[in-house]
């Protein structure tokens, strides 16, 4: 967000994240339940600067405003839950609290993952932001960490890295990817119980694209079955080793620009 930053009524503001309707903001206001500064708010019509630190600066009931307009998510999103509005069962939407799903504009997340693949997603409720990062010319990296269900056959990096791997159904091969051998620090930890869910080897691969199931398919394409996957960076992001499963953070500028690196 710029310098200059963007002044919003104060009730349009609060209505448009969640907080209910303008009728129920102005009676909030009423009761100097909204708090600026540390001073209580007597005026729903006021307008407000939308800054980044307007939610350290402003509270609703005793706690912090919920992040405002712009924002950036970094969730681990675990297995089982789809990245979907819409589809039956757990959606990863369901993983944040009830108020956001009412905002406007709406959260999204930038790409997806696969209901069976867990790790690093991205939310946010900056459309040019989301296109930015999935556009093919942003040339952003994922990283994933894939279980494989058979062992290497010894010419799967090359082929990976020679931008000549054809999918199923498709008509253009893939740019190339970078494939390795996954240490055993990177399949340690949290990430134990996920990846070992069978025997077989664990390789990082980086790639560019974010083809349908792209990475079991390309190894489809090689032979192999992909039994278990993660993503653990997105651009410069790293998924962090302390964000469990199901839980997210904000990110500020700094890790906002990190995507893009």
């Amino acid at each position: 967000m710029s310098a200059a930053a963007k002044s919003v009524r104060l009730d349009r503001l609060l209505a448009n994240l969640g907080y209910g309707s303008r009728k129920d903001i102005q009676a909030l206001v009423r009761a100097g339940r909204v708090v600026l500064d540390g001073l209580p708010l007597t005026d729903a019509g006021r307008h407000v600067a939308v800054s980044r630190d307007l939610s350290e600066r402003m509270t609703i009931a005793g706690a912090r405003l919920d992040p405002p307009p712009g924002f950036v998510l970094m969730i681990h999103k675990p297995l089982g839950v789809t990245c979907s509005h819409k589809e039956a069962g757990p959606l990863v939407y369901h993983l944040l609290p009830l108020r956001w799903r009412a905002r406007k504009p709406a959260i999204s997340t930038i790409g997806r993952l696969d209901k069976d693949t867990s790790g690093l997603l991205l939310m946010t409720d900056d459309g040019a932001l989301l296109h930015r990062a999935i556009a093919p010319k942003s040339k952003v990296a994922k990283r994933y960490l894939a279980r494989l269900a058979r062992p290497l056959r010894g010419d799967e990096a090359e082929v990976l890295a020679s931008g000549t791997l054809m999918l199923e159904g498709e008509a253009k091969p893939l740019l190339p990817v970078e494939m390795r051998i996954a240490t055993e620090v990177e399949c340690g930890g949290s990430l134990a119980e996920v990846l070992d869910v069978a025997d077989g080897p664990v390789v990082a691969v980086t790639l560019m694209e974010g083809r349908y199931h792209q990475v079991r398919r390309m190894f489809a394409a090689l032979g192999n079955h992909v039994s278990a996957l993660h993503r653990d960076r997105f651009g410069g992001l790293h998924m962090p080793a302390d964000l469990a499963a199901g839980e997210f953070r904000v990110l500020d500028e700094a890790g906002i620009e990190q995507i893009f690196i």
